[in-house]
Parts: C-alpha cells; structure tokens; sequence
C-alpha cells in the first residue's frame, strides 16, 4: 500500500458512511464513547466542525453536508489532528435530520448560516420550518437545543415565525459565546455586520 492510498485510508475513518439510508446512525459505534453528541448543520469546510471538536475533546462532533469537496477537507483536517471525536458525513441536512437520527439522541444542533434563498420564489427552498423543526425536536435528548446564525434579517424572521407555530417545543436561551467561530461569522464581524442568533432549548413535556 502506497503512501497517498495510507493516507487516504486513514482520512476515510473520519467520514460517516451510513450503511443503510432508511436506519438511524448509532453513534457509539461511530464514536466508539457515549459522549455527549452535537450535530454541525451545514458544516462546510469543517472549520467550526474541527475547532469546536478540539475545544470540546468530551463531546462527539457530527458535520453533515452534501458537497464532497467540503467533506473531503473536513475529514482531512480531522484526520491530521487526530481528531477521534469528529465525523463527517455526506448527506441532505433535511434528510439525515428527519431519517437518520434516533429520538433522543443529539444533544446540541447548530445551525450556522443556512442559504437564506433570498428571491421569493426560492423560499421554499429554505431549510427552517415547521416540518424540519419538529424533526430536530424528535432528535434532541430532553432539555437539548438547537442554536442558530443567521446574517439575513428576513430568514431570522421566518425563523422566529416557524418556531413559534411549532406547537411551543422550544423555549428561548440566553446565547453563550463558548464556541469558535465560523467561517461566516469571522468574514462578517471583520466588516461589522450584524448576526442574528437564537439558543433554543427543547421543553421536556411532563408525560400526561
């Protein structure tokens, strides 16, 4: 075995791939541990991904995202640092959500910089609402969250609107600065630009 095939070798234990599309993911297996997991929506080039896994070495790490570009940086970057708490995986945001993680299973969704679809006849292409909330509701352990970035005031407001419709499953958090910086987030604080952000926590209902 040649050295790029080693390489590549090692690099492919850092990305998730689901065994069967229509069975939720089992993350000690994954992760071989029953640490805490939290789930990067979106995760890109992996640069909160990576950050946050080497911030947090007792907390398991989950980036999903659909371009194989992204993924393949991600997971190499995963790989150098020896990062054993960090996977990625290529999927759908929507999908992976609402078919492939068990109820009550992830401990904290972030959701940073969703594309705000702008034109209005793209809105429907938009990740948030009532349907994918629900979703990351079912996934989240009691008293989980899910946090959320957006630079769009208009998508923060379909947010905020979607949210409140989804039968009072959440219940906003006072937001905490404990993480790294996205991408997004870096390029935007240098130019001043302002960042919406909401902390939800799930209600644990008491059962009737």
């Amino acid at each position: 075995m040649d050295a790029i095939t080693t390489e590549l070798t090692e690099e492919a234990k850092y990305e998730v791939f689901p065994p069967d599309l229509c069975q939720p993911l089992v993350f000690c297996e994954i992760f071989e541990n029953d640490f805490p997991i939290e789930v990067d929506l979106g995760s890109g080039s992996g640069k909160f991904l990576i950050d946050a896994g080497a911030r947090f070495p007792n907390r398991n790490f989950l980036g999903i995202e659909r371009l194989l570009g992204r993924v393949r940086k991600a997971r190499r970057k995963a790989c150098r640092l020896n990062l054993a708490n960090v996977r990625v995986t290529r999927l759908e945001i929507d999908y992976a959500v609402r078919y492939l993680l068990s109820p009550s299973s992830v401990t904290r969704f972030h959701l940073s910089f969703p594309d705000p679809w702008p034109k209005r006849r793209h809105h429907s292409r938009r990740l948030v609402n009532d349907a994918f909330l629900r979703a990351i509701a079912n996934a989240l352990i009691p008293d989980g969250e899910l946090w959320v970035k957006t630079d769009h005031i208009e998508y923060f407001h379909q947010i905020e609107k979607a949210i409140a419709s989804v039968d009072c499953l959440f219940t906003q958090i006072p937001w905490e600065d404990e993480y790294p910086a996205t991408d997004f987030e870096t390029e935007f604080m240098a130019q001043s630009l302002p960042i919406y952000r909401l902390r939800l926590g799930k209600v644990s209902r008491s059962p009737k």
